[in-house]
């Protein structure tokens, strides 16, 4: 793929962010997860975790494309971060706001790719109770405020929509991949 091409994965929490990320890099090694800057505490896998201070030195340099707190922490799309995730190869951004994708789409130029993932709040909550979350009644109130957030926004355009009930990890990331490669060629023509 030519050109800076990325990926957004919207939805709501257990949707298969991660387990359709992960299924990309197997498919294809560019794809990698986009580690947000994470200010506070808790999980640590697939974030950078940074300081109140780093945050302030970001917002001073203009370079916080999107911030947004959620269970506590603060979760932050940095300018830097994201040039390092180019040169890496395809950032797969993680998201659960569609403000967040405005941001980012209007804040960092690129071809970005909108994915929206879905599964229904009873499938949400079978999935947080089975891989033992400890905050199964946030990841709720996130389902709520999610779908919410698609209704307030019903003109959103996406590129590709997934119900991870019914598509498949790997399915979802062959369909994901056709999309970038078609984009790829489309911006090559």
């Amino acid at each position: 793929m030519s050109g800076k091409h990325g990926v957004v994965l919207y939805g709501p929490p257990a949707a298969g962010k991660d387990t359709v990320t992960r299924a990309l890099t197997e498919l294809n090694l560019q794809y990698t997860q986009f580690a947000r800057l994470k200010i506070g505490s808790g999980k640590s896998s697939g974030y950078r975790m940074g300081t109140a201070e780093q945050l302030h030195t970001l917002e001073e340099a203009g370079d916080v494309v999107y911030a947004n707190a959620r269970y506590g922490n603060t979760y932050v799309i940095d300018r830097p971060g994201l040039n390092a995730a180019f040169e890496a190869g395809v950032p797969v951004v993680h998201l659960g706001q569609v403000d967040g994708i405005q941001a980012l789409v209007e804040g960092y130029p690129a071809d970005w790719a909108l994915v929206l993932l879905w599964c229904s709040r009873d499938e949400t909550a079978r999935r947080s109770e089975g891989r033992g979350d400890a905050d199964t009644t946030a990841r709720m109130a996130a389902w709520d405020a999610t779908r919410e957030d698609l209704d307030m926004h019903a003109a959103m355009t996406w590129n590709l929509r997934l119900d991870t009930t019914t598509a498949s990890p790997q399915e979802s990331a062959r369909r994901i991949d056709q999309l970038l490669a078609q984009r790829a060629e489309a911006t090559t023509s």
